[in-house]
């Protein structure tokens, strides 16, 4: 089964798409693991976006693309995956179509996560990490077991600098422009499966499961 998982920022698919990739056995693959693995491994891909990365530049599509490709390309792929956070424009999503036909492995569905604007704003405003290690706590949903202090290296909790309501709004008319072409793509070729994801995670995975996973056996 091989899935692409879509939503705004906020929307919990990074978090739906590491749960179903452990319900089922398939790799979750997200953009960043993708750039991080390919610049560990010091292939010439990995460099090439490197170079843009660490100049605070975003990857030029075609190099996007490229290392897609590659990783769909990969043994672990072969029996189906989780693809999270590409594409995440129309001509991306043009791009995935012909890379998926050079490896021969088409998506069976896309699975979308549809959260109203004003949740995803006070999710996302709520949300703080740890400076040190980076792990993802909420003022309401995860607090941590000491305020301010992260569970896991006892670093300090703060908020980051593009969680703030501005730059939410910001961020997500930026996404909504930039995906609602993508949304009517996917719908077109019978592909798409709407999820309501301001429920909690356990019940938007249930969702998931039996709208979208059950509805592909029917």
């Amino acid at each position: 089964m091989r899935f692409l998982v879509m939503g705004p920022p906020g929307s919990g698919k990074g978090t739906q798409a590491a749960i179903l990739s452990d319900m089922l056995q398939i790799p979750h693959i997200s953009t960043g693991e993708m750039f991080r693995d390919a610049i560990k491994t010091g292939s010439e891909l990995g460099e090439l976006a490197a170079g843009y990365i660490n100049k605070g530049e975003l990857v030029p599509d075609t190099i996007t693309e490229a290392i897609v490709k590659e990783r769909l390309s990969q043994e672990d792929c072969q029996e189906g995956y989780l693809l999270d956070g590409f594409p995440r424009t129309l001509e991306q999503g043009k791009a995935l179509d012909t890379i998926l036909r050079d490896v021969g492995k088409n998506i069976d569905c896309v699975i979308n996560l549809d959260v109203p604007i004003g949740d995803i704003v006070d999710r996302l405003t709520a949300r703080r990490i740890c400076g040190v290690c980076g792990a993802v706590y909420h003022l309401e949903e995860k607090k941590p077991l000491v305020e301010g202090i992260c569970n896991f290296c006892g670093g300090s909790i703060v908020q980051r600098a593009d969680d703030s309501e501005e730059t939410v709004r910001k961020r997500l008319d930026i996404y909504l422009e930039a995906t609602k072409p993508l949304v009517g793509f996917y719908q077109d070729k019978g592909l798409l499966c709407s999820i309501v994801g301001n429920l909690s995670i356990e019940e938007t995975t249930h969702r998931i499961m039996e709208d979208c996973l059950e509805g592909m056996k029917q």
